[in-house]
Parts: structure tokens; C-alpha cells; sequence
């Protein structure tokens, strides 16, 4: 029997991809294909797992200008490229993460009758989920909250799917050596690092270290080389750009300073981390926080604004973190009480129900 096909757009950020592929692989009754957009991380995490089609197609500048039209062509253009291609490839349906490959992706699946089930991530939903969120079959939410942002749309909370290193009783932290007891401090803001972050982090570090902590800093490939500088050199300080097994990387933390992105979120709550929050005070409508303050709110996490935050500040707050085990522990189990480490079969059930309506109809 052949299978029906699926087509996945997700582009750009590791935020639209890794939740994608978690619910790609979750669908294994559907011919899955992707849609990207050359020259970025998809094609190098899909086309070993999935067929990869690409369009070239750009965001928006903030500013109204010139881009604006050259984007808009572009985005007609595109339109007509994934038009085409559901005719060709006779999709049952297309799944997105969001981002601008989504807005092609949604408009071509409407104007061929097949459903458009999307997936999005944070407390507030982005301008292009929200423009689009009307024409889509349904819609999973990371955030409960985020319903309230998307009046009169068929949504249901999901939670945000997370890789499958975490779903998983992770192995033992191995490659860096840190001491079975030592208590661990674990500070990283993203793949290309974050600069106001890593700030904050060097200059705390001596302190720290003094204190007799350890402390991996993954500074991001950006700016390993401007943190490697300004850092400390210690034993227990280990610096690097990038480290790939991160469930057993902080499901051996004692703390977590990082980001407030949807992803990293998601990570954190199902390996029961606890956590300083430092959102991205550039994000867009400032999203960042807003993921954050639902684990403040449950006291799973502490959250600051990185342009008010000094280094003092933020020393004495993980000092205090750190010689308070029953804080800890009760961050940590806040944590795991918002986790849901089933959600990428819970929006693969979305997807289903979406494609088996259209089929009754």
C-alpha cells in the first residue's frame, strides 16, 4: 500500500528544525518530504533522513523599504514553486514549524484543498504564525498561553518536541573531566554564542572557580575566541563552542544559565534542570521573556534582564542558588512538572487527525 505523502516546511533554526524532525520520525506511516531553503542548517540535518527540496526566499527587514519588494517577489515566486509541487508530489497534507517558509507552505496548501497543521513554540506566537494561523487545520502550542494570543483558532497545547537524545535516560556526561561531586555550573547562549551573556559569565567566573564550582561555558562559535580571551584560565573553567550531547551535559548541571528560547526551554524542563534565564533582549516583541516568565511563575526558574543585570548581582544570585539543595531540588522538580517529553507524538497526532479529516470530508 502506498504510503501518503507529508510534506515538512522548516527552515533556518535549529528552533524550527529538531521539532520538526521529532515529529517527522514519529510519522512513520507517512512519505515524508521537506521543504528548506538553500544555504541553510536544514540542508545539512535533513538530506540523510528526508528528500530536501529548497526555495530561495528571505525574511522581511523591520524597516519598509526596497527589500520589502524584493521579498515580496521573492515570496510570490515561491508560492508558486510549492504550488507546484504539492500538484506534482500529490501531498496529503503539510506540516510547519513556522518561520517565513512556513507563509509559501500554508497559502499553497489551502488553494489545493489539502490541510496546513502547523506548530508553534513560543508564549507569543510570531507575527507569521499569527497571520497564517486562520488558514491552518489546527495548530499545536509549546505554551499552553499561547491560545491566548490566537483568538478563534483551533489549537491545542502539546508542549514543544525536543531531540531524541532527551527522551532517552541519558548516559553518563563523559569527554570533559569534572569530578563525580563537583558541583556544576552550566552557561551557554545559543549556537553562534551571546555576547552580553558570555560577558557576564567571564567576569563572574574567578569568583566561582574561587568558590570551588566548575563551570562549562559553551561561548558559541561566534565568540569562542573573544570568550577564550577574556576567561580565566582554571582547571575547572572549561570553555568551548559547541558541545553535542547536551541531555547528559545538563542533566549533570547543577544550574543552567542560558537563553530563553522555546527549544532550550524544552530541554531544560524535561532534563529537570534548574535554571538563570537571560532572554535575548533584541528577540523579536521581545518573546524571549515571555517564555521564560511561565517557568518563573511555577518556580522552576529565575529569570533577569541582561542589559540591568551586573555581574555582581548575578554571582551572589548563583552562590545562593547553589548552597541551597532544597531550592535546587524544588526548581528541579518545578521543572519536570511543566516538561512533556511526549510531545512530539502528541502534535503527530494532531497531524493524523488533521489528515484523516480531510479524508472523511
Amino acid at each position: 500500500m502506498t504510503k501518503p505523502r507529508l510534506l515538512v516546511a522548516a527552515s533556518g533554526t535549529g528552533g524550527h528544525i529538531f521539532p520538526a524532525l521529532a515529529v517527522a520520525h514519529e510519522l512513520t506511516e507517512f512519505d515524508i518530504q521537506w521543504l528548506g531553503v538553500p544555504d541553510r542548517l536544514e540542508t545539512k540535518l535533513v538530506p540523510e533522513q528526508y528528500p530536501l527540496h529548497t526555495i530561495a526566499l528571505q525574511g522581511l527587514d523591520r524597516k519598509p523599504g526596497l527589500q520589502w519588494m524584493r521579498a515580496a517577489a521573492q515570496a510570490l515566486g515561491a508560492f508558486r514553486q510549492v504550488r507546484s509541487l504539492i500538484e506534482c508530489e500529490r501531498y496529503a497534507a503539510v506540516f510547519t514549524t513556522g518561520g517565513y517558509i512556513a507563509a509559501p507552505a500554508v497559502f499553497a496548501a489551502r488553494t489545493r484543498g489539502i490541510p496546513a497543521i502547523g506548530h508553534e513554540s513560543n508564549v507569543l506566537p510570531g507575527k507569521v504564525t499569527r497571520a497564517l494561523a486562520g488558514s491552518m487545520a489546527a495548530l499545536g502550542l509549546g505554551f499552553a498561553e499561547a491560545a491566548d494570543h490566537l483568538p478563534g483558532v483551533t489549537t491545542r497545547w502539546v508542549g514543544t518536541p525536543v531531540r531524541d537524545e532527551f527522551l532517552h535516560t541519558p548516559n553518563p556526561l563523559t569527554g570533559l573531566d569534572i569530578p563525580e561531586t563537583a558541583t556544576l555550573i552550566v552557561a551557554f547562549g545559543g549556537s553562534q554564542g551571546a555576547r552580553g551573556l558570555n560577558r557576564l559569565i567571564t567576569e563572574c567566573a574567578p569568583t566561582w572557580l574561587e568558590r570551588g564550582y566548575w563551570l562549562v561555558h559553551l561561548a558559541g562559535q561566534g565568540e569562542y575566541d573573544a570568550v577564550r580571551a577574556a576567561a580565566p584560565q582554571h582547571p575547572a573553567y572549561t570553555i568551548l563552542s559547541f558541545w553535542e550531547r547536551m541531555a547528559a551535559l545538563l542533566g549533570r548541571a547543577d544550574l543552567a544559565i542560558s537563553r530563553a528560547g522555546a527549544g532550550t526551554l524544552s530541554e531544560l524542563l524535561i532534563t529537570g534542570t534548574p535554571s538563570i534565564l537571560l532572554p535575548y533582549p533584541y528577540a523579536a516583541e521581545d518573546h524571549q521573556r515571555l517564555n521564560g516568565e511561565v517557568l518563573v511563575r511555577t518556580g522552576a526558574a529565575l529569570q533577569f534582564d541582561q542589559l540591568t543585570l551586573t555581574a555582581a548581582t548575578l554571582e551572589r544570585t548563583v552562590i545562593s542558588l547553589l548552597e541551597d539543595n532544597q531550592a535546587l531540588r524544588t526548581m528541579g522538580e518545578r521543572a519536570r512538572a511543566l516538561a512533556r517529553p511526549d510531545a512530539a507524538r502528541r502534535m503527530a497526532d494532531l497531524v493524523r487527525e488533521s489528515v484523516e479529516a480531510r479524508d472523511r470530508s
